[in-house]
């Protein structure tokens, strides 16, 4: 997988296509390093995602719903002053580089016509989005700011004159010819595909594979064509987006990728590839950065109720032996006349034995005989006493590891949405301290916003992705004749199917989407209950989100992510 500069060429091309003289209606920034322009072109509205994000740099159309925030960030501000509603005149490419230019005609604050450029720089942990005036070519601002202190090469603020990145002083595949490119190959060195990374711009390690590939012994006349096969195909615009899966990777490619084994998923478009590809990846990504105090914390506490668990066990099973202690002591009491004070141990016929075989009873020398029968009944009463406080307390950490491991499982599949709530519903456990106590107040008179999916029959599917969400979702918005899902003794999200009259199909669908929102997303043949609500209860005093239920039906279902994907709304 690479965004490299043949993936942009081609992201371009289709931007060009779908974009050119379109207007900017709407400009948001949902995340740090994300934009989103709704931009009117060709008859309808496109949302255009621009991302500065460290391990997901990208730029494409997208149809996926990303949630705002209430208040926009600063640099959004400042873009919405100076681009919306202004028309995007062309959309460039800095060579194969993975640079883009997007030139936008707008009015100023006077009225008078003004250009403005913006900067896509995609280039891993250093991309930026960077806008400029076009007639100085002076930053206004930035996604990022680069102090000269961080880099002395160039300057991200905004008032300073904008300077391109340092040039790779490689060659641009697109503009040369064959004797240029056989001028920067060395046969004898070995490693073609990292020469041709190495000597060439926009060529990805996976593109060069695969022309190393496809030119098998890697002569000049099998590596030249196998070269230009590739080269052709970007200048003439063929591209053929696709996704190869193999057993343990996912790629994306503008190319056929032949030298991968696996299954192959052909797209119509570019940006739809894309949008497939990072779909729910970028968000993984935003969910750890927002939660991964919480994450850290988790599983610290998950730790310590293992490890608790473990001794708590071993109280038990030392308890469960404390019927010894009453016979080591009833021996001592039948045979008080041997023992003396002073003597370590003696050794008396076990009558409890049907052997009648002898045992050596260990004494403490410094206590008389009947007092060391009554040590023993001492260590019995007090085994004898503890057994049900132990058994208690291994239910309860039962019930607090089963606990831990759904709030782990419910950061696995959040959303950056779902963070606040969950965080919310551990601090009212007591687990962590409020952050500020008047915006926890403020959220608790908000109604949980479920995901929503739509079967392929049209009914409607609700899903709670953490435990305030379930509990809305089970308690007080579904209906006592609905159908409610959940995985079968594995923590998961509560489904709801809004229809009293429920057909197969939306039945299996949405317990494929419960198998897939728990902790048993990565099995196959996974088992999911359901029953009507009326039959689910929560236990008085129990737990966020838990609840009891009965008269169940158990479906065996593998989740699927391109299934979940397409249902939803």
């Amino acid at each position: 997988m690479s965004f490299d500069g043949t993936m942009l060429n081609a992201v371009v091309t289709e931007l060009k296509q779908t974009l050119s003289l379109g207007r900017i209606t709407k400009i948001y920034q949902p995340y740090k390093t994300e934009l989103i322009f709704t931009v009117r072109a060709n008859g309808g509205n496109h949302q255009l995602l621009l991302s500065a994000n460290p391990s997901f740099a990208r730029l494409h159309i997208t149809n996926e719903k990303i949630d705002n925030p209430s208040e926009p960030p600063m640099f959004c501000m400042l873009l919405r002053k100076h681009l919306e509603g202004g028309i995007i005149e062309d959309i460039e490419q800095i060579d194969l580089e993975r640079i883009v230019i997007i030139r936008i005609k707008g009015r100023n604050e006077l009225g008078d016509i003004s250009y403005k450029k913006l900067m896509i720089e995609i280039m891993g942990r250093h991309s930026n989005i960077i806008l400029l005036d076009e007639k100085d070519d002076k930053i206004l601002d930035s996604i990022k700011h680069l102090s000269p202190g961080v880099n002395s090469y160039r300057t991200i603020l905004p008032g300073q004159p904008y300077k391109l990145p340092p040039e790779q002083q490689k060659l641009n595949p697109l503009t040369i010819d064959e004797i240029s490119f056989l001028k920067k190959i060395d046969f004898n060195s070995g490693k073609i595909d990292g020469q041709i990374v190495n000597q060439f711009s926009g060529i990805s390690p996976q593109i060069a594979k695969e022309i190393a590939f496809r030119a098998k012994l890697a002569n000049k006349d099998t590596l030249t064509k196998a070269f230009f096969e590739v080269v052709e195909q970007i200048k003439a615009k063929q591209y053929a987006p696709q996704i190869t899966v193999t057993a343990n990777k996912e790629y994306f490619s503008i190319i056929k990728l032949s030298h991968l084994k696996g299954e192959v998923h052909a797209f119509s478009s570019v940006s739809e590839m894309l949008t497939r590809f990072y779909f729910g990846k970028a968000e993984r990504d935003r969910v750890h950065q927002q939660a991964s105090d919480l994450e850290k914390f988790l599983k610290n506490e998950y730790q310590k109720n293992k490890s608790k668990m473990k001794k708590l066990e071993q109280t038990l099973t030392d308890a469960e032996a404390s019927s010894k202690f009453r016979k080591l002591g009833e021996l001592i009491t039948a045979n008080l006349y041997q023992i003396n004070k002073g003597q370590k141990e003696i050794e008396v016929i076990d009558f409890y034995d049907e052997q009648a075989n002898s045992i050596v009873i260990s004494l403490d020398p410094l206590k008389s005989p009947s007092e060391n029968a009554q040590n023993y009944f001492k260590k019995y009463n007090k085994a004898k006493n503890s057994l049900e406080i132990v058994k208690d307390q291994i239910e309860k950490t039962k019930q607090e590891i089963f606990y831990l491991e759904e709030i782990l499982g419910q950061l696995e599949s959040a959303a950056p949405k779902d963070i606040a709530e969950i965080r919310e519903e551990l601090m009212e456990g007591g687990y962590i301290r409020s952050r500020n106590k008047k915006q926890a107040k403020k959220k608790k008179e908000t109604k949980p916003i479920l995901e929503q999916y739509k079967s392929s029959t049209g009914l409607e599917i609700l899903v709670g992705k953490n435990n305030k969400q379930n509990e809305y979702l089970t308690n007080r918005l579904a209906r006592q004749y609905e159908t409610w899902l959940h995985t079968k003794d594995i923590p998961g999200s509560h489904v709801v199917i809004k229809s009293t009259e429920v057909d197969e199909t939306t039945l299996i669908e949405a317990a494929t989407i419960a198998a897939y929102f728990s902790k048993a997303r990565q099995s196959s043949s996974v088992p999911v209950d359901y029953t009507i609500i009326k039959h689910v209860k929560k236990p008085s005093g129990s737990k966020p989100g838990y609840v009891i239920y009965d008269n169940q039906t158990t479906l065996y279902v593998t989740p699927d992510e391109e299934i979940v994907r397409n249902l939803k709304v």
